[in-house]
């Protein structure tokens, strides 16, 4: 009872019918579950249910029938289920559940099922390994898993010699294909391992196999060259080795294959040159593509036109062309041709045009200039047309009726755009005519295109007022970008309630007024770039809603006020690249704004799982895509990112009236690219949490009031290649060590109480010590219990030499004794009220070791209860110019109470140091 128009639910009464046999309700609009009790027909050989709209979980009951041999439950894209364990001798013959929602793992007693001649699971959503069982399935005709998960190695089919078609394609397959013997499946028609990670070279003998006519290799990696091989059979019609990583020159067997009607090997490393008058012996060939390798075609046009055979695709895209092949202007088959990126001169000749049958032409990335005639005639089929970086010049031609894509951007038409031009976007999606130098206004017409999801008019020298109507439009409109002409006026405050707007860019306009809050319809918006204008007002907090926002643009306006919201309704859970820089915000760091946007925050394992471009897919029967632009400053360049990777994450709050500190919280955007403050008014320390940004490239905080010293944590920061912390208050070492070891003098200037390299100033010991010798990172691990610093190790070699030079004479000379005592005297009375310190004299001084000693051991204890705040606290009393020394940690000074010590004033921890030192 197939196609009956049936509809469901199966009515119990159906299970009384158990003597039957064979059930056959395919497409029929049944639109239910699959009962239990069809298990229970104990005669039943064929079940077939395909097309039938079932879901729920089938009964695995059913795979146990003792009697089934046919089972196709096959477009039932909700159906779900997955594989029981398969008795032995099971009976089935054929198994066919492509397109539905079986998942799991293939056990290995689906090796059981030793009569199965037909396997179908494409299209679903099993996973795990093919098992090695699958080679006891002699009795194989068909065999497809394409698209599906699974991975691992391809296994044997050497003991099937009745199989005609191996499809394993869109799977994520590994290894090589050179443990079958090929050449003993010799009724193999069709090999498609397409589009997984098989490696490895390629078996020759395919080539050559006497059965074979579809070969499908492409999207693997392969690799090496292909040997010359001998063409004993003419079956093969189809071969595809294109994306792959193939190198070489191509075989010259060839132009021997008198049965190829299909022939690619485009995007692999193919090189030296290819004759293309020799494809005219290969009668059968209608589709060709040599393109993106290393190739260079020649063409002689000797040959006669009539010659070659009839193409349906011709693409030799990026091939060392110099010339159109003029044998195309007699393809009345071909519908597609690909000439892009060749070194194409001149005019586009005249003859493409009358290609009846064209209904995509590719000619962008030449050399062309003119065109031959007005486009007036062009195929009623054509549905692309992609012009784009040449050298077009002129007025705009009349476009085309009908057609779907229309790119002539990156070209040098000088002309406005004609105001009948919205006549011939009847059924246009894409039209972009940026970077070319048009001026004049926006025509209203272009609203007449009622299917356009990208409009790109940016880069030209276009003027007036936005007109009203593409903001209507803006309903089925994906992308509008107007970046960079001379567009002024407010910007309408129409936008529909349902805005289907994906990207905006306005930027680089003279576009003034308030920003509107009818924008905050477009709730699809991933993409808002407003930057470079003369628009006013507070922070748009109304555009919280916006949760797919991706990247906020309001760079270089007059807006003003805090930045940040507050209510629960405000999060950018998405949002990656922030440019705020160059207006009037004030306030503090919007440390509650921050702290909800959730893609800044992952780490790297998170991030690069969701590698991806910022784009717009605007044909879902292709692959087309819009791709996204903007313009960010980084590492003190201003850059053009043509595609924005979802990974790249930047914030740019630079030039405005923001003051108070920087949270500490900032460090939870782990993820974060550049991370730019500059000139502002910002105060208090640089946090520590910095140190956590283990992606930061470029950090400019300069031009601020910074104070405190540079957190040892930013050397942690390997990735660091930008670092401007100049024109703030700073103090204290430079640390040392990986990336700081590259900054010049100017990330740092203006910052007096700055030393260490690579400042002239040099740090004395009573500075913190680099990095090496202090308190670690947390996220480092070091095993190093003390750090060493070579200039106290010098120190103490000074020492060293000094006192040998001192002790010599006083042991063995009695008269040196008295001239050291004398000139040691001498100079200290000099020397140390230069410093700050009294002192009477060696032989007159009154010492009081009783005082001492309890004032010594006092400090000591005070010391030991707290070494930390010793750092940071003053310290008075007596001490020794000669005995103090540090103890291993160099926190405190250690005094001998035996030494004569000497009054002094009250001085820090670190001049005690100091003193000691000397």
């Amino acid at each position: 009872m197939s196609n009956c128009c049936l509809s469901g639910p199966f009515h119990s009464s159906l299970s009384k019918l158990q003597s039957l046999s064979i059930i056959r309700l395919n497409n029929n609009p049944l639109n239910a579950s699959i009962p239990d009790f069809f298990a229970n027909f104990t005669n039943l050989t064929s079940l077939g249910l395909s097309s039938c709209g079932l879901y729920g979980r089938f009964p695995e009951k059913v795979f146990r029938g003792p009697t089934l041999q046919t089972l196709d439950l096959s477009n039932n894209g909700l159906l779900q289920g997955s594989f029981p364990e398969f008795l032995p001798n099971a009976s089935i013959r054929s198994l066919l559940l492509s397109t539905t929602s079986f998942s799991g793992a293939l056990l290995d007693s689906i090796g059981n099922l030793t009569m199965l001649s037909r396997l179908d699971l494409s299209n679903c959503n099993f996973s795990g390994s093919i098992p090695k069982s699958i080679a006891n399935l002699t009795q194989l005709v068909y065999f497809d898993m394409s698209y599906n998960e699974f991975n691992g190695q391809i296994p044997s089919f050497s003991m099937a010699k009745n199989l005609t078609q191996i499809i394993l394609s869109g799977n994520y397959l590994v290894g090589s294909i050179n443990s079958t013997r090929w050449k003993e499946l010799i009724k193999l028609v069709n090999l498609d391992l397409g589009y997984n990670s098989i490696g490895g070279s390629i078996p020759m003998s395919l080539f050559s196999h006497p059965s074979l006519q579809k070969l499908q290799l492409s999207n693997n990696n392969f690799s090496g060259g292909l040997q010359e091989f001998d063409v004993s059979s003419y079956s093969l019609n189809t071969l595809d080795l294109s994306s792959n990583n193939l190198e070489g020159p191509l075989p010259a067997a060839v132009i021997n294959l008198q049965g190829i009607k299909s022939l690619s090997f485009s995007f692999n490393n193919f090189s030296g040159s290819f004759q293309l008058d020799g494809i005219q012996q290969l009668r059968k060939l209608s589709n060709l593509d040599l393109s993106y390798n290393k190739l260079s075609i020649n063409y002689t046009g000797t040959a006669s036109p009539l010659s070659f055979p009839n193409f349906r695709t011709f693409k030799l895209a990026s091939c060392n062309l110099s010339t159109f092949p003029d044998f195309l202007r007699n393809q009345s088959t071909l519908n597609s041709l690909d000439l892009s990126q060749n070194q194409i001169h001149g005019e586009i000749p005249n003859w493409i045009w009358q290609l009846k049958s064209l209904m995509y032409l590719n000619l962008s990335h030449n050399h062309l200039v003119t065109l031959q005639g007005p486009l007036l005639n062009l195929p009623s089929l054509l549905n692309v047309l992609d012009l784009h970086s040449n050298k077009l010049q002129g007025q705009l031609p009349h476009l085309p009726p009908n057609v779907t894509y229309l790119d002539f951007s990156k070209n040098n038409f000088r002309s406005v755009i004609p105001t009948s031009i919205g006549i011939s976007l009847n059924s246009t999606i894409f039209l972009s005519l940026s970077s070319n130098k048009f001026h004049g206004d926006i025509p209203q017409s272009l609203c007449n295109g009622t299917y356009l999801r990208v409009l790109d008019l940016s880069n030209n020298s276009l003027s007036g007022t936005i007109p009203q109507c593409l903001y209507a439009i803006s309903e089925s409109l994906g992308v509008l970008n107007l970046r960079r002409n001379n567009l002024s006026g407010p910007i309408s405050d129409k936008f529909p309630g349902n805005c289907g707007l994906q990207t905006l860019s306005l930027n680089g306009n003279l576009l003034d007024g308030m920003l509107p809050k009818s924008l905050a319809n477009c709730t699809n918006l991933e993409v808002l770039d407003l930057g470079n204008n003369h628009i006013e007002g507070g922070f748009p907090c109304y555009l919280g809603k916006i949760s797919r926002l991706r990247v906020l643009v309001l760079r270089s306006n007059n807006f003003h006020g805090p930045i940040g919201c507050d209510g629960p309704n405000f999060t950018w859970p998405m949002l990656q690249i922030v440019d705020l820089a160059l207006n009037s915000f004030t306030g503090q760091f919007p440390k509650k704004s921050f702290s909800t946007w959730k893609a800044m925050m992952g780490n790297e394992d998170e991030v690069m799982s969701k590698l991806n471009h910022l784009q717009f897919r605007f044909l879902h029967f292709g692959q087309f895509y819009y791709q996204d632009t903007i313009t960010i400053t980084s590492k003190g360049l201003a850059i053009e990112l043509v595609k924005i990777l979802t990974i790249f994450t930047s914030i740019d709050i630079s030039a405005n009236q923001l003051h108070g500190s920087i949270p500490e919280d900032i460090g939870e955007l782990k993820s974060l690219y550049v991370f730019n403050l500059s000139h502002n008014a910002l105060t208090g320390k640089i946090p520590p949490s910095l140190g956590n940004l283990s992606e930061l490239e470029s950090l400019d905080l300069s031009s601020n009031k910074l104070t405190g010293e540079i957190p040892i944590q930013l050397a942690d920061l390997t990735f660091l290649a930008v670092l401007n912390l100049s024109f703030n208050q700073l103090e204290g070492p430079i640390p040392l060590g990986r990336q700081f070891d590259t900054f010049s003098n100017k990330s740092y200037e203006q910052n007096k109480g700055l030393c260490g390299y690579p400042l002239e100033k040099k740090c004395t010991s009573n500075k913190a010590p680099p990095p090496s010798a202090t308190k670690k990172s947390k996220r480092k691990i070091t095993t190093t219990l003390i750090g060493f610093d070579w200039r106290f190790i010098l120190t103490g070699l000074g020492f060293g030499v000094g006192a040998a030079v001192v002790v010599a004479p006083v042991t063995f000379w009695e008269k040196g004794r008295k001239w050291h005592d004398d000139s040691i005297d001498k100079i200290l009375l000099v020397i140390l009220p230069m410093m700050g310190l009294s002192y009477t004299g060696c032989y007159n001084a009154k010492v009081e070791a009783e005082e001492g000693l309890e004032d010594e051991n006092a400090e000591d204890s005070e010391d030991e209860d707290d070494d930390n705040e010793m750092e940071d606290e003053e310290i008075c009393g007596r001490y020794c110019v000669i005995c103090s020394k540090l103890d291993i940690s160099r926190k405190r000074v250690i005094h001998d109470p035996l030494c004569a010590c000497h009054n002094s004033p009250r001085i820090s921890s670190f001049s005690s140091t100091s003193s000691s030192s000397s």
